[in-house]
């Protein structure tokens, strides 16, 4: 088959490699029909995840087509589309009794770790792909919802909910903030109406991102380069300042920049993955009550979340706006690393 393949830092090839075959009785084979690339590839390309081995296939998102199972697989047989999740999960350890499925402890990659499609195994950037313990961690697609819609359940619509709105605890009448407008931040102000935000605030210096997010759920923007953008946040705050701040960009600019806009008593909400250091102002945060955040998501959502999208409830292909065939990935990443310039927000590959 065909396959992106991770060659170190700042390299990667569409190479021709084995097929992947059934290891254990839980496994299942899909065929890709549908995938995507994230943000977390950028981050790994760029070295800032140290534990992908040269060799590697990319990819943690995507839809397909079982064509073999294991003995022991129950819930999913060949011929039926699925969704393929980026966390995988035994089902039976006691991180995944709690709904961690994050920190999985089953011995597949590494114990205590539920992320290991395109990080510890062979990701879903490939015409096929083992998928582990597939009981747990595939989802079968009902009629009516189409693949572009589906591989944003993977994850970054559970992300953007599970680490933003969940764990930035927002609650009805809410005021929340969300920065930085790419794919998980817009996944996190698409969801956050489910907790009753009254107000999401976007913050982006992308005034096209900006524009987007009016389409996703927010409801005011503010472009971050400006020299009073934490004024025009404290103006629509009446002075408080933000009952939640998400960071979805992973850098030390942003998550700084949550701290300036959470009211005390608030939460700032760690998405973003971030490859370098961040400093913590303790010394001025402390006083002021704040909670701070940060997770893998852990897809536990993600029925839910399916269902609201076969309802037609949330949007999901919203987020799909350059579309490539499997074999033009290559094309499809330049896309995606230059979204500024291409206005990119998810690229979807798909099987002729």
């Amino acid at each position: 088959m065909k396959a992106l393949v991770y060659h170190g830092p700042g390299r990667k090839s569409w190479d021709e490699v084995p097929d992947p075959s059934i290891q254990q009785p839980t496994d299942v084979i899909v065929r890709i029909d549908t995938t995507t690339i994230c943000g977390t590839d950028l981050h790994i390309l760029k070295g800032d995840v140290p534990a992908v081995a040269e060799g590697r296939i990319l990819g943690h998102e995507g839809v397909g087509t079982v064509v073999e199972t294991g003995s022991a697989v129950s819930t999913v047989a060949v011929g039926d589309r699925v969704i393929i999740s980026c966390i995988s999960a035994c089902g039976s350890c006691s991180y995944c009794h709690q709904g961690l499925y994050a920190h999985c402890l089953a011995e597949e990659g590494a114990s205590g770790i539920g992320w290991i499609f395109g990080h510890l195994i062979d990701g879903t950037q490939a015409e096929l792909v083992r998928v582990p313990f597939a009981d747990n961690s595939v989802y079968k697609i009902p009629e009516g919802v189409t693949d572009e819609q589906a591989v944003m359940l993977s994850d970054i619509l559970p992300t953007g909910f599970e680490i933003g709105v969940r764990y930035g605890r927002v609650k009805p009448g809410d005021v929340v903030a969300v920065v930085g407008a790419g794919p998980v931040g817009l996944a996190a102000m698409m969801t956050a109406g489910l907790y009753g935000a009254a107000r999401v605030i976007a913050l982006d210096i992308d005034h096209n991102r900006l524009d987007q997010a009016l389409a996703f759920g927010a409801s005011d923007t503010v472009d971050s380069a400006a020299a009073d953008w934490v004024e025009q946040v404290m103006a629509m705050t009446d002075g408080h300042g933000v009952d939640v701040a998400i960071e979805a960009v992973g850098i030390p600019q942003t998550f700084d920049a949550c701290t300036k806009i959470v009211r005390p008593g608030g939460t700032v909400a760690n998405v973003g993955v971030h490859g370098a250091p961040v400093q913590l102002n303790l010394q001025d945060l402390w006083i002021s009550d704040i909670a701070i955040t940060m997770g893998l998501v852990s897809t536990s959502t993600t029925p839910m979340l399916l269902k609201l999208v076969a309802q037609n409830k949330l949007h999901a292909e919203r987020f799909a706006t350059h579309h490539f065939d499997l074999d033009q990935i290559l094309d499809a990443y330049e896309t995606f690393g230059t979204a500024a310039d291409t206005k990119a927000l998810k690229v979807v590959m798909s099987r002729r």
